[in-house]
């Protein structure tokens, strides 16, 4: 039976960040439960040392690595995770690690229904994990229930430099048949425009807070009524640890969100209490999940990029369309990394030096068969 949570609120942030909030502690208490008890010392130093996510993160891994102990290996003789032994733990060591981590790059699960999924990871992700167990086995040492400090032997895992992976983002053209197709209802299929009919001005107004704030998903999904000021021009955002921030609003962003509340938006009066403060919502009424979100947008940026539904961007990547078309506009980097909350001015430089547009140029001057037939007529 599912969980039903009455909030006391008393914090100062809206209900839904509270519950979300929640939401992800009860997932990380959850998690501990099934895991083995010797380590609970280690869920209390997650719990005062790193933000709830974070926490959430380690705990996963450390799931998958005890799953992984017990189903693929002989280094225990559990057959549930919380049955593996602290002196099982005791004896592992890096080599162990380091085939787990190899075990990571690519591992099959059986479904209930007997299908088989093929997962995986790139080093990006291999390295998480890497990280998650390295800190479980520094605090087991640390508090002397493993005799060995085994992290210095895990293989280092080669991560790209900044500026070795290409940046996705849309270019200036991609983006106008982008709110084109939202706006017109281009390039949809017929079901699809069924749904756009009732959901356009929504679905622009999405589109255009990730183009103008390049907000991160998270931060759009949990935005309310409540956090507009329109007639001081602003709106609250609830960031990654913990932050507040404070948006200012241009006109096109008051516009499309006036005609969403005032033309399209469900009525106070024809939603559950729970919902009525929730900006964007589905067609039950409902705070769109961050699924339902990340779904609207690949649609639409596959149209702008004249590609299938599959091969649409992610949020994410109007993230980074964002920043690099507010620097492509001459914008300060330091502004620009204000605006979308990096923590390091290093990430915001690496869409400085996207130079979208460059490599086009470049290839437009060196158009050999154009010259080629030009030669030849002469």
């Amino acid at each position: 039976m599912e969980k039903k949570f009455h909030i006391h609120n008393k914090s100062g942030k809206p209900d839904n960040i509270v519950l979300k909030e929640n939401e992800i502690i009860e997932k990380s208490e959850d998690i501990q439960e099934i895991l083995p008890r010797f380590m609970r010392g280690f869920f209390m130093y997650l719990k005062g040392n790193v933000l709830p996510m974070t926490r959430l993160a380690y705990l996963q891994d450390i799931r998958f690595f005890c799953a992984y102990l017990a189903g693929e290996t002989d280094l225990t003789a559990a057959k549930e995770i919380k049955n593996v032994t602290e002196a099982e733990f005791g004896k592992i060591n890096a080599r162990d690690v380091n085939l787990f981590i190899d075990y990571c790059r690519r591992y099959k699960v059986k479904t209930e229904k007997g299908n088989v999924v093929i997962f995986e990871n790139d080093n990006k992700s291999l390295a998480r994990k890497r990280s998650s167990v390295s800190v479980l086995f520094k605090y087991l040492y640390r508090d002397e229930l493993v005799s060995k400090d085994i992290t210095n032997g895990f293989d280092p895992i080669r991560l790209p430099k900044p500026g070795e992976r290409e940046i996705k983002a849309l270019r200036d053209d991609e983006v106008m048949r982008m709110l084109d197709a939202v706006s017109g209802g281009f390039s949809l299929t017929k079901k699809e425009r069924e749904f756009w009919e009732k959901t356009k001005r929504r679905d622009k107004a999405i589109l255009i807070f990730f183009l103008t704030y390049g907000l991160r998903l998270s931060e759009l999904q949990q935005l309310n009524l409540s956090s507009f000021n329109l007639s001081r021009g602003e709106f609250k955002i609830y960031r990654k640890r913990g932050k507040e921030s404070v948006m200012p609003l241009n006109n096109s962003v008051v516009k499309v969100f006036r005609e969403y509340i005032e033309d399209e938006r469900a009525k106070d009066e024809n939603l559950e209490e729970g919902e009525r403060d929730a900006l964007f919502l589905s067609l039950r009424g409902r705070r769109m999940t961050e699924r339902q979100i990340r779904s609207l947008v690949k649609k639409y940026t596959s149209i702008a990029m004249e590609t299938s539904r599959n091969a649409g961007y992610s949020p994410h990547k109007l993230r980074a369309t964002a920043a690099t078309s507010l620097i492509g506009r001459g914008n300060s980097i330091f502004d620009v990394q204000a605006l979308l909350d990096h923590e390091n001015v290093t990430t915001t430089q690496l869409y400085a030096a996207h130079g979208q547009n460059v490599k086009r140029d470049l290839v437009k001057g060196m158009e050999w068969e154009t010259e080629f037939d030009e030669l030849d007529g002469k």
